[in-house]
């Protein structure tokens, strides 16, 4: 007997957290490394991975932990963490979210593990979600077309920036910001202004254009409605002067706000910016929150990001799909308007769920509590001899205090209440959903003035509101039935599980997007976000009661520089386009703190994400393509010409690796070298980490500079296409001009490039997901989760080669963590295409891969360490019985305009009805291995993309289309 005992000390430790992390066990990595040729784990990365760029020691991280051990130090960093009540105000709200949304949205895999609306025929649930989130913005700001969320009010102040120049009437000339916008916004706009030569020319605009200013010429102006003071000033004057001068007009506003006052749109206005945060979205230390961007009519067609607009499938039926796709930076590159290459979706959602379920009364109700919260405040303040600056305002009230202003904001702190320090002699106090009496009696004791004063009752039944008579809303919104059918929690709960049906996520499938990563978010790991340690504090909070976080933030950023070979980490980019900006912003710097102005050329094979080109664009860079090679590899002699020819200009080479074709390049060491022996920089983008983790670290073989994607590598989820995070990893010296922050020293170093997200550390609420999962997995943890992807990877390569090409392979005839299949001969030779493809894997049961990227009629396959090895078999046994499909029409058995793959998908209303199809309804909906009991449905059929573009509906459609 007592030789099976087991000691308690090895029963303590418990299961291993990387044994759930990785899919297949131990028995199936042996079955896969025997099919692949490999004995081992090691022995496959020894040959697929070059020797030189291989790590020489072990990652140095702390030893991993178990479930419970995690999250018992996560709630020990929480309880470090302080919320007070927060008044600070600046964009940021303390709001609650409806239970039912964030039990059922933001802690409900079926929305947080999905991906961006690509498929649009298995993403008809959030797509329906964004549309409402779309009609929302468009309602409340009074403009026609809203975009499907932005990064943070700042980055989307910044992207009206840009929209104004490109449309405008006047080509050159300044942007011009009205002094009370939010301080965060400003610093954003100068960042992104400086490298592409526009000058921003803050002033206060309360009596108009400054003379001198409008003689110089003005593009575009920025205004805040309220302002970052709390004053509600009518703008149309200033706004039709604007247009006299040729400028286009952009409103940042609050769309709490709105349920009250006159729409930008009403007011003249050409854009609308702001954050929806505090509709239901927690704080989160800064984010993430889902920024808006509405526009007239007349831009429609040039709004950056994402645009969910309505279509009809092959049956006629409405359906949804992302609009007008070709704007996208992915196929513009260098041509690209933005480099925007995600949205907010998951909280595009919460926030558009938050209207759907209060309604437009329901929202009004908030923002007259709110409102009157704030005047009953600033009666208070009056009656106790302070003086309130402005008689207008919303929510938020300036108090002036001459030489007094720190103590008052001291004395609230004392009392639990956090206020904004604007000056020595001025605080300001902002109100929102969750401010109680308890709130003004702390800050009317900060001030002095609580003796004495009359009952809160008394003060607000002698108090007017303090919203100016002429700017109050008169006309309706959110008139859609949506808005008004699930007022109960039982009808809301409802309408997110049936959104929740219509679509396709992790907790269904696999998902084998080639570059994409998605993986297994883990429970343990998403739990911390939603603790209101983590999620209820402001980002302008003082730092000492962030204690928790900026030590989480601290510990993730150095694991990270670990993890990648670099010296410093930023975590401020809320995206990877994000990162790369700033990481490419940092060369910049350098290049001109060293004199060298004149190093202004970006190489970018021509293989490279989209994303690279217009991150360079954007930071003042010219780009040069590199011819890539019939392998897939840089082509180094095209790369040694272009360094030849632009040697004293060169400032940087952007590339991927392993490369977008999903291969280890053997000459990366010797591309880096050559670029740094010219002068150059030399940026690897971090899309494809999860090949490296553990195994090399860009920061060793060659790489000055990287961003990472948390989103993909580190387990933060999609989202449906956000939340994203995009920290920066530099080596030390690019240190210096790494992102920072007004509003907080901390966040960066004194001599960095100004912010590039509004927020001092970007989307700080989900970075618990990525500092949970390094610390689960430790560091061996980490290098055996890249060794599975790469060995699952390989794994597909090898049993889909019989059937179809694999295009590219690199040492050993292996690939790295992703595969592409070359569907072009097949097309050539039946007719069949890639998209064919595609939407017959939705009637097996599957998330397609990533379509024609890099190569056009390709296939490119990422199954990551997660999945198991029953769902990868699937997946291949899936794509062989699809090839015997595609065999069928090439040989004239199918119709080559009427078969499964031309006509997929098919829904469940498409096989029970009419049918005149060359092939079986159980071919059509039961392929093989699909099980009736098992069978997900597709919503709708075939969605026509090019009648959407045609027919631009970017809101609720009416009932009967929404019924339907």
């Amino acid at each position: 007997m007592t030789a099976n005992r087991i000691s308690l000390a090895a029963l303590e430790r418990g299961t291993p957290f990387a044994r759930r992390h990785i899919g297949p066990d131990d028995e199936a990595q042996a079955k896969m490394l025997a099919q692949v040729g490999f004995g081992s784990l090691d022995e496959l990365t020894q040959v697929a991975v070059p020797d030189v760029i291989k790590n020489t020691e072990a990652l140095r991280l702390p030893e991993a932990r178990t479930e419970a051990e995690v999250l018992a130090e996560l709630r020990g960093l929480a309880d470090r963490n302080q919320v007070f009540s927060s008044m600070i105000g600046l964009g940021y709200h303390g709001t609650h979210t409806p239970p039912v949304i964030l039990r059922n949205v933001m802690e409900n895999p079926a929305w947080y593990t999905a991906y961006t609306p690509y498929q649009p025929e298995i993403s008809q649930g959030r797509l329906e979600a964004l549309l409402n989130f779309q009609t929302v913005v468009a309602d409340l700001t009074g403009l026609p077309t809203s975009g499907a969320s932005l990064l943070d009010e700042g980055t989307a102040a910044a992207e009206a920036m840009a929209l104004s120049r490109r449309v405008g009437k006047v080509k050159d000339g300044v942007f011009l910001v009205d002094a009370d916008c939010l301080p965060q916004t400003i610093a954003v706009i100068r960042t992104r202004a400086e490298p592409t030569g526009v000058e921003v020319v803050v002033a206060d605009l309360t009596d108009g254009i400054p003379a001198e200013v409008a003689e110089r010429g003005v593009f575009g102006v920025l205004l805040q409605y309220p302002g970052a003071s709390g004053a509600v000033r009518d703008p149309r004057a200033l706004i039709e002067r604007a247009h006299e001068l040729g400028a286009v007009v952009t409103v940042a506003a609050d769309l709490l706000a709105l349920t009250l006052l006159t729409p930008p749109g009403e007011l003249g206005a050409d854009i609308a910016v702001g954050s929806s945060q505090r509709f239901g979205v927690p704080m989160g230390f800064g984010g993430p929150h889902a920024g808006f961007m509405a526009v007239r009519e007349a831009y429609a067609r040039n709004l950056p990001g994402r645009l969910v607009g309505v279509s009809v499938d092959a049956d006629g039926d409405k359906a949804y799909r992302l609009a007008l796709q070709t704007r996208e930076q992915h196929i513009r590159r260098e041509k690209a308007t933005s480099n925007i290459c995600t949205a907010q979706v998951l909280l595009a959602v919460m926030a558009g769920m938050y209207a759907v379920y209060h309604g437009p009364e329901g929202l009004a109700e908030i923002a007259r509590r709110t409102h009157r919260y704030a005047a009953v405040l600033a009666a208070g303040l009056r009656a106790g001899g302070v003086e309130v600056v402005h008689d207008a305002f919303f929510d938020t009230v300036t108090a002036r205090v001459p030489g007094r202003a720190a103590e008052v904001v001291a004395a609230a702190r004392e009392r639990g209440v956090n206020l904004r320090l604007t000056d020595a002699d001025h605080v300001g106090v902002s109100c929102d959903e969750t401010t109680g009496r308890a709130e003004l009696a702390a800050v009317w004791a900060a001030f002095g003035v609580a003796d004495g004063l009359p009952g809160v009752d008394e003060l607000d039944s002698a108090t007017d509101d303090a919203l100016p008579s002429g700017l109050l809303r008169t006309g309706t919104y959110l008139t859609h039935p949506v808005f008004h059918q699930h007022r109960s929690e039982t009808a809301m709960l409802r309408y997110l599980r049936r959104l929740a049906d219509r679509d396709y996520a992790l907790d269904r499938g696999m998902i084998p997007l080639g570059s994409c990563t998605m993986k297994l978010n883990a429970t343990t790991e998403m739990e911390p976000v939603t603790w209101p340690e983590f999620g209820g504090l402001h980002p302008f909070a003082p730092a000492e009661q962030a204690e928790g976080y900026l030590t989480l933030i601290r510990e993730l950023s150095e694991r990270l520089a670990e993890v990648t070979g670099y010296d410093t980490v930023s975590l401020q980019p809320n995206a990877g386009s994000q990162g790369e900006l700033a990481g490419l912003l940092a060369v910049r710097a350098y290049h001109r703190a060293n004199g060298d102005e004149q190093r202004t050329v970006c190489l970018i094979p021509s293989s490279a994400h989209g994303t690279n080109a217009a991150s360079a664009v954007m930071a003042g860079m010219k780009v040069v393509v590199v011819k890539t090679g019939e392998d897939g590899e840089v082509d180094t002699a095209d790369l040694h010409a272009k360094i030849d020819k632009h040697r004293d200009e060169l400032a940087v080479l952007m590339v991927t690796y392993p490369s977008t074709h999903g291969v280890f390049e053997e000459h990366i060491s010797e591309i880096c070298a050559a670029v740094h022996e010219a002068g150059g920089q030399v940026y690897v983008d971090g899309a494809n980490l999860n090949a490296l983790v553990g195994l090399a670290g860009p920061g060793k073989f060659g790489g000055d500079v990287s961003h990472l994607n948390l989103h993909k590598t580190f387990c933060i989820p999609h989202g449906g296409g956000g939340p994203g995070v995009g920290p920066v990893a530099v080596r030390a010296h690019l240190a210096p001009y790494l992102p920072n922050h007004p509003l907080q020293p901390a966040a960066g170093p004194e001599t960095g490039v100004g912010p590039v997200s509004a927020a001092p550390w970007g989307s700080a609420g989900i970075l618990p997901i990525s500092w949970a999962y390094v610390r689960l997995m430790g560091a061996e943890g980490l290098k055996r989760a890249t060794q599975v992807a790469v060995l699952s990877a390989n794994y597909i390569a090898k049993r889909l080669e019989p059937h179809y090409p694999v295009l590219y392979t690199g040492p050993g005839g292996l690939v790295a963590h992703e595969c592409i299949i070359d569907l072009r001969p097949l097309t050539k030779a039946t007719g069949v295409t890639v998209d064919d493809v595609a939407k017959r894997l939705i009637d097996y049961g599957f998330h397609a891969p990533t379509m024609s990227f890099p190569v056009a009629g390709t296939l490119m396959i990422e199954p990551t360490e997660s999945e198991d090895l029953a769902e990868l078999d699937r997946f291949c046994d899936t794509m062989i019985a699809i090839r015997q499909e595609i065999e069928k029409v090439g040989s004239g058995e199918w119709d080559p305009a009427d078969n499964p793959l031309r006509n997929a998908p098919h829904t469940a209303a498409s096989v029970t009805g009419a049918w005149d199809h060359g092939y079986s309804r159980e071919v059509a909906a039961f392929p093989a291995g699909v099980r009736a009991a098992d069978k997900y449905w597709p919503p709708v059929r075939r969605i026509d993309g090019a009648f959407g573009d045609r027919n631009l509906v970017c809101s609720c459609p009416p009932l009967e289309d929404y019924e339907g």
